[in-house]
């Protein structure tokens, strides 16, 4: 890995705000999603950050001292874990940090006695449903709505770890 990139897994003051732009920014400008992308991701990113659970986890992305990505797994249930907020900057897109983000969360998972694992995302996303397919996630679930500005499919990806 770049010696400019760090992972780390502590929040920090200011990082709940970055990680959010981060998100409002970027999926504007991609997918030209509204503001409303961005208070629902500060909305449930403000309660993971106000909870105390060794079960949870958050892996931010920095190059050269500037956040640039974010991971983290959430208890959505005794053995049923939730993958959020997974972004990487097209800055390091391709370098091959988003598997090792997804790698990162399938092992804290599985030593947190997770049985499975979910996520939510949106059809369209090439690069990132590509990474979950890699990993063996399927599609088990669509929903077709006005969310966020926009028509949007969401779709829900599922995985067995043991």
């Amino acid at each position: 890995m770049d010696k400019n990139i760090t992972i780390r897994n502590q929040l920090k003051s200011g990082d709940l705000g970055t990680i959010i732009s981060l998100h409002g920014e970027l999926y504007s400008k991609e997918y030209k999603y509204d503001y409303t992308f961005e208070a629902y991701v500060g909305k449930e990113l403000s309660s993971f950050a106000l909870r105390t659970n060794n079960k949870e986890k958050i892996w931010i992305v920095e190059y050269n001292n500037i956040i640039v990505g974010s991971i983290a797994i959430c208890e959505y249930s005794n053995t049923e874990a939730q993958l959020r907020w997974f972004l990487i900057s097209p800055v390091l897109r391709g370098k091959g940090i988003g598997k090792e983000l997804i790698q990162n969360a399938l092992s804290f998972s599985k030593m947190n006695n997770y049985t499975s694992i979910h996520l939510w995302t949106v059809k369209g996303l090439q690069k990132a449903r590509k990474i979950y397919i890699d990993n063996n996630f399927e599609l088990k679930e669509e929903i077709s709505h006005n969310i966020w500005g926009s028509d949007h499919i969401e779709q829900k990806y599922f995985k067995f770890l043991y």
